[in-house]
């Protein structure tokens, strides 16, 4: 049996990784600090209510250890990766508009953090080091769809900080011998993710709303797009690299190829749940990009990656949870 490490394990894609590593019955760690997991993910995970641990503790809950501590702190990861097969790189400051309000914050936590756990994982002997990117390495280039040759041209401190994370993986793969792989996340959503936090993602942000009965607000003029990727398509992605070639630090694409501006999902989502909603423009963000979609091509021939889920059958199964669960806040 494989032990897994997830870092970020408490997180939105960190807690569907746990479920769907516990169902096939490995053996799991989660490294989490708890500033934006929570313990209701992990609840979900494991399909059972548990208790938030204490600082600096691994406890064991039915099989999985958690640990609770910081991806910046050397020691931490350095226990974390003991006798760790595998590690799953989750943990991270996300959002673009974070990072633009807080660069160095995005700089420790996606470049100081990543360099740590790969010290560690290298020092430990774990076979395999999965890294979350993102597709907003690639910038505003307007051409698409976006191709894992195509250089590219961060405007944001987040899309810096996980470039420059996969560098790193690049360098420890060629350097230090140890196997990597950095997949590029194109907008992933579904159960889970948070609609409350101030940086929320615009799906279930708008979900909550729709639901509260209050207008959508809109950055911009609403024609931005996005190839928007279920979440079970990152963690089919995630399990398929764990157990592929070793590909040397490559970027690979993680997406559905298809791309939906915010206006159409916002129709969706008026559509699913039978109410109409106003909708207030707002001026754009700093740091977003116009259009992304993907070329899967790479994550096809490399992984034998296909998309499980279709936007349309996330949206539903994304919209059923919502309800379900009171706008978002699983129970």
């Amino acid at each position: 049996m494989r032990r897994f490490l997830v870092t970020g394990g408490a997180g939105f894609i960190g807690a569907h990784l746990v479920r769907a590593l516990v169902t096939r019955g490995e053996a799991v760690r989660v490294l989490d600090n708890f500033s934006t997991g929570s313990v209701h993910n992990l609840a979900y995970a494991l399909g059972r209510p548990v208790q938030e641990p204490p600082d600096a503790a691994l406890v064991q809950l039915d099989g999985v250890e958690v640990l609770r501590g910081d991806i910046r702190d050397p020691q931490t990861c350095a226990r974390a990766c003991a006798g760790v097969d595998v590690v799953l790189h989750q943990a991270a400051m996300r959002s673009v508009p974070r990072s633009v309000d807080d660069p160095r914050g995005a700089n420790e936590h996606n470049v100081t953090g990543t360099l740590n756990l790969l010290v560690a994982a290298s020092a430990a002997g774990v076979r395999r080091f999965v890294y979350a990117s993102s597709s907003s390495v690639y910038g505003d280039d307007p051409a698409l769809p976006k191709r894992e040759d195509t250089p590219p041209a961060p405007i944001s401190p987040y899309a810096a900080s996980k470039l420059a994370g996969e560098h790193y993986c690049r360098v420890f793969a060629r350097t230090f011998g140890l196997a990597t792989v950095a997949l590029r996340y194109f907008n992933v959503f579904g159960p889970l993710q948070d609609p409350q936090s101030q940086y929320a993602a615009v799906i279930p942000r708008f979900i909550a709303w729709t639901l509260d009965g209050q207008p959508l607000e809109i950055h911009g003029d609403g024609e931005q797009s996005r190839d928007f990727t279920y979440v079970d398509n990152v963690v089919a992605a995630n399990l398929l690299a764990a157990d592929g070639p070793a590909l040397d630090g490559e970027p690979i694409n993680v997406a559905c190829g298809e791309r939906y501006t915010l206006l159409q999902v916002a129709e969706v989502i008026e559509g699913l749940l039978g109410r109409r909603s106003e909708h207030r423009h707002t001026p754009p963000r700093r740091g977003d990009v116009r259009h992304t979609l993907a070329d899967i091509g790479r994550a096809r021939a490399r992984l034998g990656y296909t998309p499980r889920v279709g936007f349309h059958e996330g949206m539903a199964r994304t919209v059923e949870f919502f309800v379900a669960t009171a706008a978002g806040r699983p129970s």
